[in-house]
């Protein structure tokens, strides 16, 4: 068996305040976070809009550059979602309400799913992503969600 010690040099410590000042900007918090990742992650609203995005995430998911994207509907011309069937059909509104991201926003939990993103540039294959996400409390309430993808 293996051992894994995952070293924390320059952790997050949250600035002195009332809890509820603390958590209001809790979403701003993880914005600055996703902005500026070296990992594949998102960040989308309540309203499933793009708050922040990585370089890398828009590289796995073929969605341009970040400036591009901050802003628009996840679904509604930035992420194109394909099935993993021979067609390879894109995926209907049914089906996208259950991707990870959206499913952590409606159910307030923890959510987690393939996805196959179609390339955007010719020549390049489709990718499939494993995708977590988590959402993101205001005020006790869900205000969005954040997630981390791996390429499969």
């Amino acid at each position: 068996m293996a051992h894994v010690e995952l070293s924390l040099s320059e952790a997050f410590v949250p600035v002195a305040g009332t809890p509820l000042e603390q958590e209001s900007d809790n979403f701003g918090q993880w914005s600055a976070t996703v902005s500026h990742a070296s990992e594949p992650c998102l960040l989308i609203d309540a309203d499933t809009r793009v708050v922040a995005v990585s370089t890398a995430g828009c590289e796995l998911l073929c969605l341009g550059r970040p400036e591009d994207v901050i802003g628009l509907p996840l679904l509604d011309g930035c992420l194109r979602l394909l099935d993993f069937t021979a067609n390879r059909g894109e995926l209907t509104e049914q089906e996208t309400d259950k991707i990870p991201p959206l499913l952590a926003v409606h159910s307030g939990r923890l959510a987690r799913g393939l996805l196959r993103v179609q390339a955007s540039a010719a020549g390049r294959s489709d990718a499939t992503v494993d995708a977590i996400s988590t959402p993101v409390l205001t005020h006790g309430k869900v205000a969005g969600s954040l997630t981390f993808f791996s390429e499969i």
